[in-house]
């Protein structure tokens, strides 16, 4: 047994360092994660810590396969394939929408199931060459970033090992214990030298707010409604550093009077927080200076999400905590990195003119909504990568009415056969991280990294960067990324960008980016023209959905809320033991998960008659499901919360709890609105 260096790529933004039980050339024995990273320190999460199970699970996919029966029946659809006829097929009917069609008419599909820069990027490369339709990525990110940025400018923030070392820590919409494990790491050790206290400012009491001093359980999307009550309070209380706002913010007496009615009270009556909840946590914050807000990606999936972050961001300007060891906020630090791309993604053949296809519209994309598809032809090819949208896209009945369409030609490179795959006329069997070459920045900390191949490929699996080149061969596509091994593109890409080649950064196992005390504080300025934290946010510059957007914090209220016919709302949040849809099909994962409940309260089960393990249907605007309840004291009465992405197969009528989500984007630059979704509760009854 060997142990060899590697990087969890998995959708996260903790990237964690690892060391992996290489039993021979083919098979693994445990991972875990890097002691000696000042990050990972140790620590990995029970999913990846159990990755032997995936990548040596029996249902792996070995080998490309054709399908020669109808679309979403399983294994049985479809028949093995060489590699040969799989890729040219591909390639023939990739040629054939363009030359019908334009090519437009091909949309390359993916997102980050796999975090690497070479084999999850690549595939713009192939898009650009080819000038096949672009995509706006919105899973996840897009409301958060736009948020973020409105206020600071960039998407950087302080070092996460600052946690240690703050008094206060505001854990701010995020469920780490869930999602980033090695967050609470950090936050231990802060509570157990400094006696730091923690705050979780969360709709439910999930496993981060289980470990708080104090949990602020607010109704969702009313995060933006808080953030200006204690910012009241800060002004009115006088915790708002006044000196440190004429310097380094842009309207800081123009915040505190638009902040005058946003009282506590008024804050109450939106969030569902009492007052005195609200008072204490401003004055508990005030009095921190080393006060470390570390916000997650849960703003994003509201329609008002950017509108919650940039209130949330506020915080750490009005009190100047900026100006402390320990003290400010954290997002991401995704620009700290600089990496020229240019290669990777071909960026040297983007043509600005091809449309742009929201991913997570699909569903209405692949119906032919013209609003969607604009001037250009519909979709006649999808060829997917590092997602499943069958399961993760919003608005799943929509979706699945396009995936059936007989004119659609879909290829999908999984590692699984996926709901996605099942629907696909080309199946292309897909490496793990183990089994292919990569490297890695990560948001959630400042180490860049690179990881070698560990063991073969399993069966006939083949990388993303493999196929990419493969099938840019069949379509003529040309490119010196499609002549290059990963390893080569990985190398002239750190040459461009500064950094030591790829052998260096492996042998010495990370590279830190680490910014000085005074930039990633922002003590050197904000990332604006003017060099200030915008109070006052000019949607405009963060996308072209702004025009009913407050420049000041507030509650927008574009949420769905409830009302009569739809008394509830609905939160589908991050389980323990999967990773959106991947680790669904872990033995181990799924037997702790058990299967979908939804979590309701006392109160609610009492007055419906109903008791743990009965059936109910929950019903949005768009379809319902069908699910098992959980009597669950750590919610508000009008709130309903859902963990984890699981197949349609695991609820009763084969359809899961994306179904329920609009797919309506929100403001101003598009995004899931996963959080956001009014619904209504009655007791199943069979017939």
């Amino acid at each position: 047994m060997q142990i060899i260096n590697s990087v969890c790529p998995h959708d996260c933004p903790s990237t964690c360092a690892l060391e992996v039980e290489r039993l021979d050339g083919v098979s693994i024995g445990r991972i875990r994660g890097a002691a000696d990273n000042p990050y990972t320190a140790g620590v990995i999460c029970a999913k990846v810590a159990r990755y032997s199970e995936r990548i040596h699970h029996p249902d792996r996919l070995r080998t490309p396969l054709r399908r020669i029966k109808d679309k979403g029946i399983g294994l049985d659809s479809f028949i093995a394939i060489s590699w040969e006829e799989a890729l040219d097929k591909v390639a023939e009917q990739l040629i054939l929408a363009e030359q019908k069609y334009g090519s437009e008419s091909v949309w390359p599909y993916f997102y980050a199931g796999t975090m690497g820069l070479v084999q999850r990027d690549g595939i713009e490369r192939l898009r650009h060459v080819k000038k096949y339709s672009r995509q706006h990525s919105t899973f996840c990110i897009a409301l958060s970033d736009a948020g973020w940025k409105a206020g600071t400018g960039a998407k950087r923030g302080l070092n996460p090992l600052e946690m240690a070392f703050a008094d206060l820590i505001v854990i701010w919409g995020t469920n780490p214990v869930n999602t980033q494990v090695n967050v609470m790491t950090h936050i231990t050790r802060a509570r157990k030298e400094r006696g730091a206290k923690i705050v979780v400012v969360d709709p439910y009491c999930n496993a981060s707010a289980k470990q708080a001093d104090v949990h602020l359980m607010l109704n969702p999307g009313t995060d933006g409604a808080l953030a200006c009550a204690v910012m009241h309070v800060l002004f009115k209380e006088g915790y708002a550093d006044k000196n440190y706002m004429a310097r380094y913010t842009d309207v800081p007496e123009r915040l505190e009077q638009h902040l005058k009615d946003k009282t506590p009270a008024w804050a109450s009556k939106i969030t569902g927080l009492l007052e005195e909840e609200i008072i204490s946590f401003a004055r508990m914050y005030g009095e921190s200076q080393k006060s470390f807000i570390r916000c997650g990606y849960g703003f994003t999936r509201s329609r008002n999400g950017a509108a919650q972050m940039h209130a949330v961001s506020c915080l750490p300007a009005v009190t100047g905590a900026w100006q402390y060891y320990g003290g400010g906020a954290l997002y991401s630090n995704s620009d700290i990195y600089n990496i020229d791309s240019t290669l990777i993604m071909g960026l040297d053949k983007l043509d600005e003119g091809i449309r742009i296809l929201d991913q997570s519209r699909i569903g209405e994309i692949l119906n032919g909504n013209v609003d969607d598809l604009g001037d250009g032809p519909p979709v006649k090819a999808l060829f997917v990568q590092n997602t499943n949208p069958m399961n993760v896209a919003p608005d799943l009945l929509k979706v699945r009415e396009g995936m059936q369409r007989n004119d659609l030609f879909i290829c999908v490179h999984e590692q699984f056969l996926t709901e996605t795959a099942e629907m696909a006329d080309i199946v292309l069997p897909a490496t793990t991280f183990l089994e292919h070459d990569d490297m890695y920045t990560g948001g959630g900390h400042t180490y860049f990294q690179v990881a070698k191949q560990i063991v073969e490929p399993i069966g006939l699996s083949k990388s993303n960067h493999w196929v990419h080149c493969e099938l840019a061969k069949r379509l003529g596509a040309e490119h010196p990324g499609f002549q290059m091994s990963a390893w080569e593109i990985m190398d002239a890409t750190l040459k461009t960008s500064g950094y030591p080649d790829a052998e260096t950064i492996y042998k010495d196992r990370w590279f830190n980016r680490d910014l000085p005390f005074e930039k990633a504080h922002f003590l050197n300025g904000f990332e604006h023209a003017d060099g200030k934290f915008h109070f006052d946010a000019k949607w405009s510059d963060l996308g072209s959905q702004h025009e009913v957007m407050n420049g000041m914090p507030d509650h927008f209220d574009v949420i769905d809320n409830t009302s009569a016919d739809y008394p509830y709302r609905l939160v589908t949040a991050p389980s323990r033991n999967y990773l959106n849809t991947t680790f669904a099909e872990t033995r181990s994962s799924v037997k702790k998960e058990g299967r979908p409940v939804a979590k309701i309260h006392p109160s609610v089960c009492k007055d419906m008659d109903l008791i743990d393990g009965d059936l109910i249907r929950i019903g949005s605007k768009l379809s319902s499901i069908v699910i098992h309840v959980n009597s669950f004291q750590g919610v508000q009465p009008n709130t309903i919360i859902i963990e984890g992405i699981w197949p349609n197969k695991s609820f009763i009528e084969g359809i899961g709890v994306n179904s329920l989500v609009s797919s309506e984007p929100g403001r101003p630059n598009g995004g899931a609105v996963y959080h956001d979704t009014s619904v209504w509760v009655r007791k199943y009854k069979t017939n």
